[in-house]
């Protein structure tokens, strides 16, 4: 074989790997939906926690080195620095607002204080029966609905202090949320159920089953639907009004094995659209009817040539019609549209 042969040789496997990687890079780019309009950094490094206020206007943040703070999501403009104790940073594990938005409850493991968010002001503080996992609140902040690591969930009168409710599971509640007309309450546990209970009696009304444990749960405005998401298992759409399966999202078995999960979900005043975010740093736009997918985006990595990814801690629909909040457990927050800008 001639010096010629060989070169030729090198140069043609060459010219194949480049190919190669290019129609690999090709399809991911198709495959990776579309990209965020604009992005803001919340977070250095990370967050323990987020929520996005009913309206998308305000976000609250539980950020790895920096404690908690209070967001305007148009602007990304720091409004509030929130701490549990002066001169130190918390660990804020969970955030929640007040359906009008006018409070905020922010919890570490065992304290949590509740903020107004047009001053910045802490309005009470008290300590949990057991350790925090998830929290919600009621109108005016009168209420906050505690996950709990005692395997259960509680109604706490925030304004009064003490625990109205107990509700009970089998295991660790990991998610809970209260309807918008504070009538209802869907807790999630690692028992493998969510469960959804009448607030006023403390009865249970429906007990929804999975196969894994259930990480996600969410309530439409008008309280007619719940979705319910298991890491190992599906993500299921009820009829709250018969308590029976409408369908589950289509996803598919290898990313259902891979716990790809949904990590936050919200559904659209009218009801009529689910956006949810997944650990794998992707956001989708659902058809509530159809149970298909509409639009999607993925959010950019912190450092794009390192392996890590992020997960994608809360979502909202914006004021403005086709627009869409995201804010990943990277740190940075993220407008969505469905139109190019």
């Amino acid at each position: 074989m001639t010096i010629f042969s060989i070169l030729f040789q090198h140069y043609h496997r060459t010219i194949l790997r480049s190919l190669t990687l290019a129609a690999l890079f090709s399809i991911a780019a198709c495959d990776s939906g579309n990209s965020p309009v604009q992005s803001w950094e919340y977070a250095a490094k990370g967050t323990y926690s987020a929520e996005i206020s009913d309206d998308g206007s305000l976000a609250a943040i539980g950020s790895i080195y920096h404690g908690g703070s209070l967001w305007q999501t148009t602007k990304g403009k720091r409004l509030f620095s929130w701490n549990h104790k002066q001169g130190a940073y918390s660990n804020i594990i969970a955030v929640g607002f007040s359906p009008e938005g006018k409070y905020s409850l922010t919890a570490d493991h065992q304290t949590m204080v509740l903020w107004n968010t047009e001053s910045g002001a802490a309005d009470t503080f008290w300590t949990a029966p057991s350790e925090v996992l998830d929290i919600d609140l009621s109108n005016n902040g009168n209420f906050a609905l505690l996950g709990l690591a005692d395997y259960s969930a509680v109604l706490f009168d925030v304004k009064r202090g003490g625990i109205k409710r107990s509700f009970y599971h089998q295991d660790r509640v990991r998610a809970v949320t209260i309807s918008q007309d504070g009538s209802k309450a869907l807790t999630g546990s690692e028992d493998n159920t969510a469960r959804l209970w009448d607030l006023q009696s403390g009865q249970q009304i429906y007990q929804f089953d999975h196969k894994d444990e259930v990480i996600t749960v969410a309530l439409s405005p008008a309280g007619d639907k719940a979705f319910t998401v298991a890491k190992y298992d599906k993500a299921a759409l009820w009829d709250l009004n018969t308590g029976r399966a409408l369908g589950s999202l289509p996803l598919h078995p290898t990313a259902v094995k891979r716990g790809q999960s949904f990590n936050s979900a919200r559904f659209s005043d009218d009801g009529l659209f689910l956006l949810t975010g997944n650990n794998d740093r992707k956001v989708e736009l659902w058809s509530v009817k159809t149970l298909k997918r509409v639009a999607s985006w993925t959010i950019p990595k912190r450092e794009p040539w390192k392996p890590t990814g992020a997960a994608v801690v809360a979502v909202s629909f914006s004021a403005k019609k086709g627009q869409y909040l995201a804010i990943a457990s990277n740190g940075f927050a993220h407008k969505l549209s469905l139109k190019k800008p």
